[in-house]
């Protein structure tokens, strides 16, 4: 217990009244991402309002020996900031703590103002590093400190290297770029700002009775226990509420035309579907699986994607009988789960991180599945599917047929690892006008990849010219497509891993030595719902088939590289001219202003792209030279 005399405390205090906004920013910067939104804004106002310390030491009384001189004691700001931090850090790797006592919300769910594409890839980049760096950041862009008074906090608050902590505070803001600050205020990060949603509905209204007559049960329960408000009435409203979130007449049902009229397309829009979305003893056999699942179940879900039960009434978003099997699927605001009862068989459930799903990457989920097929449920604002190889650029689309409660026709799934990849079919859809301008309102590609959410697949092409390139684009145009065929089938090493989109950049064209015409360097990025991402890099020599993945040159995990937090990457392979001889080729992207080869090979370019003669197996470090200073080194196979 932190004791502290009387004013110590009230300077506290004063301090939290004053800076109350600034403390629960910096919390919920702190807190791990995994928590949900929702739990994270409680939490961080819970942790703040929790570092008020104890006033339990005494003054010494008048006349006693004066203290001690000794360092200056610190402002009450310091001390509830520090108290703060190490509240936050101590439920990094612990996601099981409990909220604090307060606040307590009721019936709401709470998110911070949702930001743009800029604020969702920072919040990706932070979920990806340890709490001590994001505490490092905090203290940076959020309260203004240099490194040195960083480090002494980071100490204080009982971060076992503060240095280390900082140097990747540092390569994380180096590659999320002088933007962060501004992104860090923004309302994305904010839990004081917060939207909110109700959890049942106009529901609530028509229960007033019986939600009376269950609070004078636990009220009862209370006084005969002997616990009037304490911790027995707490545990008596948890277990009201985990019973309502096991209750089928409380599941959240979105308006059906709801999606054409909100800001938020995602799965919260979808309306209830299905011929048994009125079936409460189905429903109901979901939930009580869902919250305590039978020794004999099949569970499956996305890297690090929670399982645990609802602690709040889910939305139902379809209820069905797919091919002999009845199927429920529910959202609890971060996840899907997938409940599947088949005839005389063990029910089964799926899960999926769906948290920040937008209009392409909530526009379907996988219903159902067999021996080389799937079928798609397709959000409401779907108005055209249909279904091409990826593995030829240039054929024709075939329509696909769907049902009035949007199931569609099954699809053939993409090859498995270890058989033969003839053939890699996605669909294609297409948004509503009714939310989509006509003019602005692009195809767009997702593909399965054995989770419950398929992935969405985009193209970045190289910048023409003097003009930087755009954002990723829709992977629907000739040069996407036809960059596409030459990576569906390395495709499938990233099954079951959680991705939730990837994108494929040609971020150099090469000319190659002895007249060998022009290749291309591709670099693949696949980023996760939990953020962390992964990329390879391939070297496309020309004259290639339109299915061939041609070679690896690099490959990293867990790295921003490839995306617009990490814009700058260099690849190198050895490749053979048509005479025989041999050449390190080397090339980087558009602020690459020049390449140095050591080692094996010793070599300096003053543009992107380097050639030099060397040996089949000659060694080489390469480094790229940036045009505003700095270097980068070549991905590694």
């Amino acid at each position: 217990m932190d004791e502290r005399t009387r004013a110590e405390v009230e300077r506290a205090e004063a301090a939290i009244v004053e800076h109350y906004p600034r403390l629960v920013r910096l919390a919920y910067l702190v807190l791990p991402p995994l928590m949900g939104r929702h739990r994270r804004v409680l939490t961080a106002h819970g942790l703040v309002q929790r570092a008020l310390p104890w006033r339990a030491r005494r003054p010494r009384p008048d006349g006693g020996l004066p203290a001690q001189r000794g360092p200056a004691a610190e402002s009450g700001y310091d001390l509830v900031r520090l108290r703060t931090l190490r509240l936050a850090l101590a439920y990094e790797g612990r996601q099981g703590l409990g909220l604090p006592t307060v606040p307590v919300v009721w019936g709401l769910r709470l998110f911070p103002r949702a930001g743009g594409v800029d604020e969702l890839a920072l919040d990706q980049a932070l979920s990806a590093v340890p709490a001590a760096v994001r505490a490092a950041i905090g203290l940076w862009h959020l309260e203004g400190l240099d490194e040195d008074a960083a480090r002494a906090v980071l100490a204080r608050a009982g971060i076992e290297d503060p240095d280390a902590a900082q140097r990747a505070a540092g390569q994380l803001d180096r590659e999320t770029g002088a933007g962060a600050a501004t992104l860090l205020n923004s309302g994305e990060f904010d839990p004081c700002t917060v939207q909110t949603r109700p959890t049942d509905l106009l529901r609530r209204r028509q229960r007033v009775r019986t939600s009376v007559a269950l609070a004078a049960v636990v009220a009862i329960g209370a006084v005969v226990a002997g616990v009037p408000g304490g911790d027995g009435d707490r545990a008596g409203r948890a277990e009201t509420a985990a019973q309502q979130a096991l209750d089928p007449a409380r599941l959240l049902r979105t308006p059906n035309e709801q999606w054409a009229d909100t800001s938020r397309v995602d799965f919260t829009a979808w309306p209830a579907r299905g011929r048994q979305a009125g079936d409460k003893k189905l429903l109901a056999r979901a939930l009580r699986v869902w919250a305590a699942p039978p020794a004999d179940a099949r569970i499956t879900a996305a890297a690090d994607t929670s399982t645990r039960p609802p602690d709040h009434p889910p939305q139902l978003l379809y209820a069905g009988l797919i091919d002999n099997v009845m199927v429920v699927v529910l959202h609890d605001g971060e996840r899907l789960v997938r409940y599947a009862e088949p005839e005389d068989a063990t029910p089964t459930l799926h899960f999926a991180r769906v948290d920040g799903a937008d209009l392409t990457t909530g526009a379907a989920l996988v219903i159902g599945r067999g021996n080389g097929w799937m079928r798609y449920l397709l959000a409401p604002w779907i108005s055209d599917v249909a279904v091409r190889d990826l593995l030829v650029a240039g054929a024709p689309v075939h329509g696909l047929h769907v049902a009035p409660d949007g199931v569609t026709d099954r699809i053939p799934t993409p090859p498995a690892a270890g058989a033969g990849c003839g053939r890699w079919p996605v669909a294609q859809f297409r948004s509503s006008t009714r939310i989509v301008d006509a003019a602005a309102n692009p195809a767009f590609l997702l593909t399965d990849l054995d989770d419950l959410v398929p992935v969405h697949l985009t193209y970045l092409p190289p910048p023409s010219g003097d003009r930087p390139g755009s954002g990723p684009r829709e992977a629907t145009g000739p040069p996407a497509l036809a960059g596409l065929a030459h990576t569906a089938c390395q495709l499938r090493s990233l099954r079951g891993a959680g991705v939730r989109s990837v994108n494929i950049w040609a971020f150099a064209a090469q000319q190659l030595p002895e007249n060998g015409g022009s290749a291309t360097w591709v670099c693949t990025r696949a980023d996760t719902w939990r953020g962390p991402g992964s990329v390879t890099v391939r070297f496309l020599p020309p004259a290639t088939r339109p299915a061939d993945p041609g070679r690896l040159a690099g490959r990293a995990a867990n790295t921003a590289a490839c995306s617009r937090f990490g814009p700058h990457v260099v690849g190198d392979v050895h490749w053979q001219a048509k005479s025989g001889k041999w050449y390190l080729l080397a090339a980087g992207s558009r602020e690459v202003g020049g390449i140095d080869a050591t080692g094996g090979v010793r070599a300096t370019g003053t543009s992107a792209t380097l050639a030099a003669p060397a040996g089949q197996n000659a060694s080489a470090e390469v480094v790229g030279r940036l045009r505003g200073g700095g270097s980068v080194r070549a991905l590694r196979p």
